[in-house]
């Protein structure tokens, strides 16, 4: 890169002061500065512009961490954060704004009472970030926080300290430190931070750690928004494009070299194909490293050595063949994109969740073992893929559970900034991305408004109570079933109404003969139902 950019050495926070940094953040919301869209708004702007300016800054430090490549760093990170911003300030105004509640949400009886939606910031809230996406999974939910209202500390991760320290100088540099603050550190520095009171707490990362999150963060009921892992699978069938899903599956596990939680683990496919498909992988792979993936300037590294060894552990123990890469460089934390054939879910390839640039192939006889298997694996990973037919697909969306789902691609339903994104289960709880990231750090709290001319309006309430009045309150608000005590719908006053409404033609004997059958019709229904109107 021609621009030399100076970022300072990693520093963690010290420990002693994140108390008083959790204060500030949790004084300076009870200012209510933060409420106003005039503060929320100059955020995002500043944000915008800190990550235009910051640029430089940010394609080094994820070059020097991840050795992610610029087209990457602009892709997943610089511009899809400065979307979030664009896409968040176009929508500020619409989603902060109180929701009118109406019919058929409230009885017409009641609507003199004003009900409504207001949307509150929930108050001080903590985000934890990983190392694969710093910039973006950090700063994506931070867009959503500063949009409801929120004050912020951030955690970054500290495997990607470069990033970590260019994020920390962003946020002191350009947005408000008295509500946005950062803190560096490890593990200590996390449990110090679990240690305060949020109002919501936002962790990106491991089970096994969101597990722990989620624990501390139950002893003082703190909710959280848990974005996980999953070993996810990928069913391929004989009605699929075969060269189409290899070479989407291997983009799945090239993108940050493979480091990325949505990645398929494994691909059920149907033993016939495995040859063909396993052809069609290499294909995909001379096409998109000509030269070999160590040589491709595009291909990202793995994280540190501890990672490396993870990986490398998972090839090392697995009882299947590799019919895809395999080479690996330990001085330079590279794996090639790797494909593996086995047959057994206890194989170690299928045990771990690989988040790397490895997967397994498991053949199967049918879709049906494929359905089996899946759950034995993982009963709800935070995405899955399915390659075949319309029909096959609709089924396996119908009997698998999973956080998302992309119909003959590789995570496409996460690939868009604007739409929904979380796991379920054991693959996290809760979502953000678009309005979801504004929803996950707001209140939505109904307000109704009583004037008080309609105290006579809403007497029966008092006592003495008076059964008489109930039963009219009753008959004003509550709606009369349709259906008989065996659960069958039976055919209401309304639709026979609209349906002999045409009888007779317009002349007046005719418009006698439809009413005589209306009533006709209103006596056989309720009988039938076995009430009265």
């Amino acid at each position: 890169m021609a621009t030399k950019v100076s970022i300072p050495e990693f520093e963690a926070t010290a420990l002693d002061a994140i108390p008083g940094i959790a204060s500030t953040a949790r004084d300076t919301f009870r200012t209510h500065k933060t409420k106003t869209l005039e503060w929320r708004q100059t955020q995002l702007r500043k944000l915008y512009w800190a990550l235009h300016d910051y640029q430089p800054q940010i394609m080094v430090a994820l070059q020097q961490d991840l050795r992610k490549s610029d087209f990457e760093a602009l892709l997943t990170e610089i511009d899809w954060l400065k979307k979030d911003c664009m896409f968040m300030l176009d929508n500020l105004e619409k989603y902060a704004k109180d929701e009118k509640l109406g019919s058929p949400d409230v009885p017409t009886t009641y609507s003199f009472m004003k009900f409504r939606v207001k949307k509150d910031p929930l108050g001080a809230v903590l985000i934890i970030g990983p190392y694969n996406f710093p910039f973006q999974l950090l700063l994506a939910p931070l867009i959503g926080a500063i949009g409801a209202g929120c004050t912020v500390v951030m955690k970054p991760s500290e495997l990607t300290p470069v990033c970590a320290m260019v994020i920390k100088d962003l946020v002191e540099t350009r947005l408000d430190t008295s509500a946005i603050h950062v803190v560096n550190g490890a593990i200590p520095e996390t449990n110090a931070l679990m240690n305060e009171k949020w109002d919501k707490v936002f962790f990106t990362g491991s089970a096994a750690v969101g597990t722990i999150i989620a624990k501390k963060a139950a002893e003082t009921l703190t909710p959280v928004v848990l974005e996980l892992g999953g070993k996810n699978p990928a069913f391929v069938t004989k009605n699929a494009n075969l060269a189409l899903a290899a070479k989407r599956l291997l983009w799945g596990k090239t993108t940050n070299a493979g480091q990325i939680c949505l990645s398929q683990n494994y691909v059920l496919i149907e033993k016939d194909l495995v040859p063909t498909f396993i052809t069609f992988l290499n294909q995909a792979y001379k096409d998109m490293f000509p030269n070999g993936a160590k040589a491709s300037p595009d291909l990202g590294r793995i994280v540190n050595q501890r990672h490396f060894q993870r990986l490398k552990k998972m090839l090392d123990d697995t009882k299947g063949k590799i019919v895809m890469g395999g080479g690996m460089d330990e001085s330079e934390n590279f794996i090639e994109p790797t494909a593996v054939l086995v047959d057994s879910v206890d194989d170690s390839m299928m045990q771990e969740e690989s988040f790397g640039p490895i997967f397994s192939i498991y053949p199967v006889n049918s879709l049906d073992e494929a359905l089996n298997t899946a759950p034995l694996v993982h009963r709800t990973p935070l995405s899955l893929f399915a390659f075949g037919s319309k029909v096959e697909n609709q089924r396996i969306l119908n009997e698998m559970t999973s956080g998302g789902a992309t119909i003959n691609d590789a995570y496409f339903h996460a690939s868009v900034n604007t739409v929904p994104f979380g796991g379920v289960g054991d693959s996290g709880w809760g979502a953000y991305r678009g309005k979801a990231s504004f929803d996950a750090f707001t209140h939505f709290r109904t307000v109704s408004e009583t004037p008080a001319w309609a105290e006579k309006l809403i007497a029966v309430r008092y006592i003495p109570f008076d059964m008489s009045k109930y039963k009219i309150l009753d008959r004003l608000t509550s709606k009369k079933p349709n259906f008989d005590r065996n659960g069958k719908v039976v055919k209401g006053f309304g639709y026979w109404a609209t349906m002999l409404c045409g009888l007779g033609g317009k002349s007046a004997k005719g418009a006698f003969l439809r009413w005589m059958v209306v009533i006709a019709a209103h006596y056989l229904y309720t009988s039938r139902v076995g009430t009265r109107i």
